[in-house]
């Protein structure tokens, strides 16, 4: 199984001090942090977008080239790419450029995004959410797979037999399809052979073992084969020396960005008892000493014998030094 790190490069206050990195700050924390994932032989860093001012990356491909230079062997991945609201044209230029420079790394992993900013900012109307995201996933797929693409939908002008370059150094760039745990986007990634990232972020994990299994089952029935088709299980969490210090570190942030999400979409505010409940062996929460971690993936894996565990360290602004180590990090805050 792959293991990895994925962030949204947050850019919040420290609860406890009210003090903000810069964005230049936190973009270089960024990069050593990358760095450092490759350096203790982690397998896969990947950048989300977002278009808010709690976050500092609306266009990961340029990110992961940057990161591409300081690493040589991880994969390079955006967490995902909001495909609903970008011109997938250019979303595979940017990637396969991207997959140029770091030798065969890139992926992209697709999806319709947990906030909304970007739909207004480039001029799509959110009634046509679903829509636009499997048209621009059909187009994505087939200039994946061929350089010169005819196409024609709804939401884009159409190609007549247009060639689009670069074409990456691998012979297609790997795309994943990023869900929330809908049947809907279970039934569509298995129904088109995509791999399928599943984020669980609140409630026990073993709820969403179904969608595993529909989504095996759908892919099977739809002619593809399920052992060949990646499943990734996207958590957040946080590993100390040992729980306690984990569940300090991490509660206050993590309660701290909960929240205001919370307070945007209607969600009961989360307190210290119920943020345990989350880090107990059945709960979504991967945090705790490094023991405990590799337990909870280990019991994680028996649900869903997936191929793929990626963690949100970053929910918040962690200390850089904490997000490192002290003894790693060569950048002050």
């Amino acid at each position: 199984m792959e293991l990895g790190l994925y962030t949204f490069a947050e850019l919040h206050p420290d609860p406890s001090t009210g003090v903000m990195l810069t964005p230049h700050q936190r973009m270089r924390n960024l990069m050593e942090e990358v760095a450092l994932t490759e350096a203790a032989g982690l397998d896969v860093y990947a950048i989300g977008e977002h278009h808010r001012p709690d976050y500092i990356v609306s266009s990961p491909a340029v990110v992961l080239a940057a990161a591409a230079e300081k690493t040589k062997r991880i994969k390079l991945s955006s967490a995902v790419t909001v495909l609903s609201s970008d011109d997938p044209v250019r979303v595979f230029q940017d990637f396969a450029t991207l997959d140029l420079l770091s030798g065969g790394r890139a992926e992209i992993m697709a999806g319709r995004g947990s906030f909304i900013e970007s739909f207004p900012l480039f001029g799509y109307d959110l009634k046509d959410y679903d829509s636009l995201f499997s048209e621009k996933l059909e187009l994505l797929m087939k200039i994946n797979a061929s350089t010169r693409v005819t196409w024609q939908g709804k939401h884009r002008a159409p190609l007549h037999n247009l060639a689009v370059y670069p074409r990456p150094h691998q012979q297609k760039l790997p795309i994943w399809v990023a869900i929330g745990g809908t049947p809907e986007s279970v039934k569509r990634a298995a129904t088109l052979g995509l791999p399928m990232a599943l984020a669980i972020i609140g409630g026990a994990p073993a709820r969403f073992a179904p969608y595993v299994e529909y989504y095996r089952e759908t892919a099977q029935q739809s002619g593809h084969d399920p052992s060949t088709l990646g499943v990734s299980i996207n958590l957040h969490g946080y590993i100390a020396d040992d729980s306690q210090q984990a569940e300090n570190d991490y509660y206050p942030q993590y309660a701290m960005v909960m929240n205001h999400i919370g307070r945007e979409r209607g969600w009961p505010p989360l307190d210290r008892e119920q943020f345990e409940l989350q880090t107990s062996q059945q709960g979504n929460l991967l945090v705790g000493s490094p023991q405990q971690v590799i337990d909870k993936i280990l019991y994680h894996h028996e649900l869903f014998k997936h191929s793929r565990c990626l963690v949100q360290m970053s929910v918040g602004t962690l200390p850089h030094d904490k997000m490192c180590g002290l003894s790693n990090c060569s950048e002050q805050r």
